[in-house]
């Protein structure tokens, strides 16, 4: 029961985005990340959690869009 994955509701949600999507909000995130990393040089963040789920994410939108585009 261990090696099964469970697909969070997240993760479905971007399964079914296009590639165009997919960049749209790749891009936004890269702008989130890079605007709350300059927050935490200034100052420490209240959550600074939210820059390790920005980066997973970032890491989630970015494989399904070679996934996508290998499918091509």
């Amino acid at each position: 029961m261990a090696d099964k994955k469970i697909k969070t509701t997240a993760t479905q949600d971007k399964t079914a985005l296009n590639p165009t999507e997919l960049k749209n909000a790749l891009r936004t995130a890269l702008e989130k990340r890079a605007k709350l990393t300059f927050q935490h040089n200034v100052a420490p963040l209240k959550n600074p959690m939210e820059l390790r789920f920005l980066r997973r994410e970032i890491a989630r939108l970015k494989t399904q869009l070679s996934v996508k585009e290998a499918a091509k």
